[in-house]
């Protein structure tokens, strides 16, 4: 059992506290006002489940730094955060959300942020590696191979779906008429090669 669902803070955003066991990083769908004059903008992304990052000032500082300002440049874009710890809040360190990494930068970017009102220290947002292009499914390559064995005819498609365990069976249903369709249309050989049905030359029929 996975019991960092079940300490979750109940909330209408992202907390550190949901970063606690492992940094994440998110593809950002939409960034909109909040009409919060505290947390002004809300980035939502892909698996939010309702609750957006609303960045503190000082990250609304970092997106804007590797980004830019213009924020519905940002779709599609990908940030890693992570729970820090040592951020502080009225004097006691309660845990904040920070990004180490974003996507569309090519170098380390390093910048100076404020971290008590008199002391500003570097930070640093590292680039993100490209997504790797997501190869075909599960289904996609069942799906491929059923078809390649329906062209060889309805003897290899029978054999294929032998092999089948059931709920892969059960998972070619949606294309299985077209399956058939396409088996039927292959003419039957034996274990010779010889069309079933033909009767094999004579030297007769030759002459």
């Amino acid at each position: 059992m996975d019991m960092t669902a079940h300490v979750a803070p109940k909330s209408n955003q992202l907390n550190a506290d949901d970063l606690i066991s492992s940094p994440r990083t998110i593809k950002v769908t939409k960034v909109s006002g909040t009409g919060n004059s505290d947390q002004p903008v809300a980035v939502y992304f892909e698996g939010d489940n309702g609750k957006p990052y609303l960045p503190c000032k000082s990250m609304r500082r970092v997106m804007i730094a590797v980004w830019g300002a213009d924020a519905a440049q940002y779709v599609g874009r990908r940030l890693t955060i992570y729970c820090d710890p040592e951020v502080a809040f009225g004097g006691m360190k309660v845990g904040g959300i920070r990004i180490s990494h974003a996507s569309h930068i090519e170098r380390r970017v390093t910048m100076a942020l404020t971290v008590t009102k008199a002391k500003r220290a570097p930070f640093v947002v590292d680039p993100l590696a490209a997504e790797k292009p997501a190869g075909p499914s599960a289904r996609d390559r069942l799906y491929a191979a059923a078809r390649e064995a329906a062209g060889r005819g309805v003897a290899d498609l029978a054999v294929f779906l032998d092999g089948l365990d059931p709920r892969a069976v059960a998972a070619l249903e949606p294309i299985s008429d077209e399956l058939s369709t396409l088996a039927a249309k292959i003419p039957a050989h034996d274990a010779d090669g010889v069309l079933t049905g033909d009767t094999p030359e004579t030297d007769d029929d030759r002459i």
